[in-house]
């Protein structure tokens, strides 16, 4: 690591537009949450980014791309995590014995 590379991430600046009723929405669940706009938006963003995750990789994983394990990892959870997801998005795929030693062994 030289002096510039700290291992520390910076914070990278985004810059969109969006339409008056949106951030007049986002500007009231600022003001009703004791936040601003910036850490309201981080949020969403957030969560709206790891729910895409979670719904592209279980889809594949219905598919037969992934297994679950490996969809968790993708998604940075837990195993236990990624079976709530899919009970919770009524993913309904065969399990197999074969796929249920493979993901204990990981374990």
């Amino acid at each position: 690591m030289n002096k510039f590379n700290t291992g520390v991430k910076m914070p990278v600046t985004l810059t969109t537009r969006v339409d008056d009723e949106l951030a007049k929405l986002i500007d009231r669940i600022a003001r009703n949450e004791g936040m601003d706009r910036s850490t309201v938006i981080r949020r969403f963003l957030s969560k709206a980014t790891r729910d895409w995750l979670i719904e592209k990789t279980l889809k594949d994983y219905e598919e037969g791309r992934v297994t679950l394990w490996q969809a968790a990892t993708e998604c940075g959870i837990s195993l236990w995590e990624m079976i709530e997801e899919a009970r919770k998005r009524e993913v309904h795929v065969p399990y197999t014995l074969e796929e249920l030693k493979e993901d204990l062994k990981v374990l």
